[in-house]
């Protein structure tokens, strides 16, 4: 049996393994493909795999846990060395082990290897990952400024009626050249971000970034923040794989702002998929 066929059919064990290692599968809201809108993926720690569910640790956004609720479907990706397969799942319940909420997600029936060009589409389902712009952040004191005229901007937003896509303020920290990304994943305190390998370069030795991510239309306003680079990697396809922790020493007022933007697009998503 070719070895990609026997690990597919064996997802239970590839999953152990990351399991084992401490390691984290990525989920995302199933939904319609037919909608506009881009694909937040949650990177979370497994916790235990048994023969009818997995229990995950729930998606947290920026220190506060994502409600999602039995019933909830769910696809699920994870990754192990050059290779990811996808599948379908479902919430059974929330639940809480000791002080850490904690999801048990129904087991997948079957998992379906990505292709490497294909890395986050299967056959019955796609993921669109949300554009970053991206800069080097020269003076982290500037950011401040930058981020009150983001809070600003979104305030204006949901004056305006939340039916107006607005462009981003113009107010930038003092910055580099800029480049552009693709969210692949968020965590509790950060995201991972993918360039592709033509603007790699950019990236340089760059350990502070001011990012503008863009959910629209799910969320109206693009969010700014500022980051710091974690970890980097050369994915299999050759692009730059950055891990990033958001940073808000300086002004921890954004803090709030940038959890109740992901909160939103989650109950936004819900909502229109319900609809759907």
């Amino acid at each position: 049996m070719p070895a990609n066929r026997s690990r597919t059919e064996r997802w239970r064990e590839c999953m152990q393994q990351i399991a084992d290692r401490q390691g984290g599968l990525e989920l995302s809201l199933d939904r319609p493909q037919d909608q506009a809108a881009p694909d937040l993926v949650w990177r979370v720690r497994v916790l235990q795999i048994n023969a009818g569910d997995i229990v995950v640790e729930a998606p947290i956004a920026v220190g506060k846990a994502i409600d999602l609720p039995g019933g909830t479907l769910l696809v699920g990706g994870m990754t192990i060395g050059q290779n990811r397969w996808m599948f379908r799942t479902e919430v059974i319940r929330a639940e809480r082990v000791g002080n850490t909420p904690v999801l048990r997600l129904r087991a997948p029936e079957s998992v379906e290897r990505c292709s490497r060009r294909s890395f986050y589409r299967m056959s019955t389902a796609e993921l669109h990952l949300p554009s970053v712009e991206c800069w080097p952040l020269m003076n982290p004191l500037t950011a401040i400024p930058a981020e009150i005229a983001c809070r600003a901007h979104a305030r204006m937003a949901l004056a305006a009626g939340g039916n107006v896509l607005l462009e981003p303020p113009s107010i930038l920290p003092d910055v580099g050249p800029s480049f552009k990304a693709k969210l692949a994943n968020i965590s509790g305190g950060g995201a991972g971000l993918v360039i592709e390998r033509d603007d790699a370069a950019a990236v340089d030795r760059t350990r502070q970034l001011w990012l503008r991510i863009d959910l629209r239309p799910t969320v109206i306003a693009p969010i700014a923040l500022s980051a710091k680079v974690a970890h980097s990697h050369i994915d299999s396809a050759q692009n730059l794989y950055l891990g990033v922790a958001f940073d808000f020493s300086l002004h921890n007022e954004h803090k709030q702002f940038v959890t109740e933007q992901l909160v939103a697009y989650v109950e936004r998503m819900r909502h229109q998929t319900k609809a759907a």
